[in-house]
């Protein structure tokens, strides 16, 4: 058995372009990727300004985009983070989501998220404020999923230390105030898991009154931290058990986009294979899909040092021969490798407490 999976694009840092988007579900949906959730923390129109309605060129991109999946048979969806809405929701709050909804379905999103993730969370009535807000999306959307991601999107304890002390029962307490059709974002038991178990999927299913939709933070690299890193890997600790347990297999990516593929392949080879699956020879394959053997073979033997010692940890003359090494081939994922080598994507805490 094997889930719906797709792309949540919900990192800190640089925006993508509509051709990154475009290529990546190009390269995945052969193999089974079929939803994209358009979620950017940098998409202000989205987030802290997401009162305001979208500059035209924007907009128009974004309705062509929309348009592009559904020529393609994918299912694309919008992730809309209200900042802090849940504050105060009042008539002024009202009309400004409402705008918004109209817009987002007038531009041809067929889904539509409403995330209340990375944001102060320390109010009183937390759950009863956000059952209101997603109740009345609910009534008024007209999309064909609706979902929500909460606050407290993971066990993490960092959650609670950075937005405030999660209440009592929270997913317990939301899922009863949630219509059953909606689904609830959820990141396992830490915001970036190492493992997401069938215990631990049935436990949270159990809490919330429905299976819980997969927001996978592997691959993605934004952060302070985690950029000077490129997660190129396969995928481990997801066994094929999972499926039954889950609404859907999102994977935040990282902010290299041909390099992303890589290890999406491996999730869905993982899904197919059960079992059977092997995640060292599941990279040969997904990079030789990806990228060619040659330079498929170049990643793994730098692994070590992409991905495990990063960005920090490489000696000048090690950065330079990397650097010519990739330089020297006529591919994106190489171009991808050296933009990260020199620097450019690297996520500041800047972005991260202003995007």
């Amino acid at each position: 058995m094997i889930p719906e999976l797709g792309i949540i694009e919900g990192f800190f840092g640089p925006l993508w372009s509509w051709s990154d988007r475009q290529q990546l579900m190009e390269l995945l949906q052969p193999h089974g990727y079929r939803t994209y959730w358009y979620a950017p923390k940098a998409d202000r129109y989205l987030r802290r300004a997401w009162q305001e309605p979208y500059p035209d060129a924007i907009a128009a991109e974004l309705s062509a985009f929309a348009r592009w999946c559904d020529s393609h048979g994918i299912a694309f969806g919008v992730g809309l983070s209200p900042w802090e809405v849940f504050h105060r929701f009042d008539d002024a709050a009202r009309k400004a989501l409402g705008e918004k909804l109209d817009f987002l379905r007038g531009a041809g999103v067929q889904r539509l998220a409403i995330l209340f993730d990375d944001m102060a969370a320390d109010v009183p009535d937390l759950v009863q404020r956000q059952g209101e807000i997603i109740d009345w999306v609910h009534q008024r959307a007209g999309f064909s999923q609706l979902a929500v991601c909460p606050s407290y999107y993971s066990d993490d304890p960092v959650l609670d230390r950075v937005f405030g002390q999660r209440p009592e029962r929270y997913l317990e307490d939301l899922g009863a105030a949630l219509d059953p059709s909606v689904d609830v974002f959820w990141t396992g038991e830490e915001v970036c898991s190492r493992e997401l178990s069938p215990g631990h999927l049935r436990r949270v299913g159990g809490q919330l009154g429905r299976k819980p939709l997969l927001w996978d933070n592997y691959p993605v690299n934004d952060g302070d931290r985690m950029s000077r890193h490129l997660h190129l890997r396969g995928f481990t600790g997801r066994p094929a058990a999972n499926a039954g347990l889950i609404r859907g297999h999102m994977i935040n990516p990282a902010l290299q986009p041909w390099l992303t593929a890589i290890p999406a392949l491996t999730l869905a080879r993982s899904y197919q294979l059960g079992d059977d699956y092997c995640y060292g020879s599941a990279f040969r394959e997904a990079a030789a899909q990806v990228v060619g053997e040659s330079i498929g073979e170049q990643l793994l033997a730098d692994l070590l040092v992409l991905q495990d010692a990063g960005l920090h940890r490489i000696s000048p003359e090690r950065l330079e021969k990397l650097k010519a090494t990739y330089g020297r081939m006529e591919h994106p994922a190489g171009r991808e490798v050296v933009r990260w080598l020199s620097g450019e994507n690297q996520v500041t805490d800047e972005m991260v407490q202003t995007q």
